[in-house]
């Protein structure tokens, strides 16, 4: 063997044992996840909020696990919309009317156009809190469906500790006939985020932000910061209102009860868009300490992958074969641990996806390097060097 053939195995091995040190270390994070110990508690009021603009895919079926919520104490749920003109609202007035609910209150609110400096989402969560009846503040994303049990499942921790002020559910995207976007999508949450989640989290769920598409607050700990309108000027508010509350000396605790982000007929071009603001939301809401690990994952795929093509090009199949080990291995990583995050299978015709996810990843990154322009639900905004909005106001509104 030759010293550059020594060489390419060396550096295979070297990436391929970086691969297997950070699965091992990210399967270990899933095993300490908090397990199911409720403990009975006096349940208080809780105001669900939930921010809707446009159509969510099976948003009826969104709405109606909503409006199932098995809370045992009293709670409302408030759907808060830019306009009546939103074709999701019509739907949901249709279901607040005939699909029965154990909620004491349920309401249509219309926020409006935001101001200079919020975001729409914020803008609507700043008006649910304004019209909140209940003890405890709740808010959820249209595109998820809670389970049964999950909204008590939240208040049992929150009240396990009187210094913890929010917690959240542990997300996993799905589709029930999934795209190559809904593949990709599915991995980026459940494969990468949601592992790395529990991997950066306490023994008993505490973190230092939120990844909030279901979380519920202590009022006392939101005022303690300035309330939702502390996030003003952000793009990103859980992640952020979570770092507010770690700095003032609350506990944010992620739970085990997960919430199913519902997908579908995403195409691989949505996706990239998507995959695009999750590299946005990341630069301004999470810790480097968080996003390290995932960026060795990645850095790994495109030695890897620039090893291959090069390999290729000139015959050497030897040296292929050492590039593509990290590359298999860093499939079935991705794949076993979407499962552990209770992530669906990925048919052998999307294989592909988890492949080429790492090449995908430093295209987004670049082109939000480029450009601080980003498209959310119908709205551009122009982000400043911190993937804030700064002084940018909204670019366009469409739907």
């Amino acid at each position: 063997m030759s010293w550059r053939d020594g060489a390419w195995v060396a550096a295979g091995a070297a990436g391929l044992g970086l691969l297997v040190h950070g699965h091992l270390a990210l399967m270990a994070g899933l095993r300490r996840r908090p397990s199911p110990a409720p403990k009975p508690f006096e349940p208080p009021s809780v105001t669900v909020i939930r921010p809707i603009r446009g159509l969510d895919v099976e948003a009826r079926w969104n709405v109606r696990a909503l409006l199932d919520l098995d809370y045992p104490g009293e709670w409302e749920a408030l759907f808060v919309f830019d306009s009546e003109d939103d074709p999701a609202f019509a739907l949901t007035r249709e279901e607040l009317r005939t699909h029965p609910t154990r909620a004491k209150r349920v309401a249509l609110l219309v926020a409006g156009e935001p101001p200079p400096g919020l975001t729409g989402k914020i803008n609507a969560m700043r008006l649910g809190v304004a019209h909140a009846r209940c003890t405890l503040l709740a808010f959820n994303d249209s595109d998820t469906r809670p389970a049964p049990g999950g909204l008590t499942a939240l208040v049992g921790a929150l009240l396990e500790d009187a210094r913890t002020g929010a917690t959240f559910a542990p997300v996993y995207a799905a589709a029930d006939a999934p795209l190559a976007g809904d593949v990709g999508y599915g991995l980026l949450v459940n494969a990468w985020y949601g592992a790395s989640v529990a991997r950066t989290a306490r023994a008993d769920g505490a973190l230092p932000f939120i990844m909030g598409q279901l979380m519920v607050f202590r009022r006392e700990a939101l005022a303690a910061i300035g309330g939702v309108e502390s996030a003003a000027g952000q793009f990103v508010d859980d992640m952020y209102l979570g770092r507010r509350l770690h700095e003032a000396g609350w506990k944010n605790r992620v739970i085990h009860a997960p919430l199913r982000i519902v997908t579908g007929q995403l195409g691989l071009r949505a996706f990239l868009r998507i995959f695009r603001r999750w590299m946005l939301f990341s630069e301004s809401g999470l810790p480097w300490d968080f996003r390290r690990p995932n960026w060795v994952r990645g850095v790994v795929g495109w030695v890897a992958w620039g090893g291959l093509l090069g390999a290729v090009a000139r015959r050497a199949w030897g040296r292929a074969a050492v590039a593509a080990l990290p590359i298999g291995f860093s499939v079935w990583s991705q794949l076993a641990l979407q499962r552990a995050c209770h992530g669906p299978r990925v048919a052998p015709r999307h294989l592909w996806v988890p492949a080429v996810l790492p090449l995908l990843a430093a295209g987004v990154a670049l082109s939000a390097r480029l450009s601080r322009q980003v498209d959310w639900r119908g709205r551009g905004y122009r982000l400043d060097a911190k993937a804030r909005l700064g002084e940018a106001q909204p670019a366009r509104a469409s739907l």
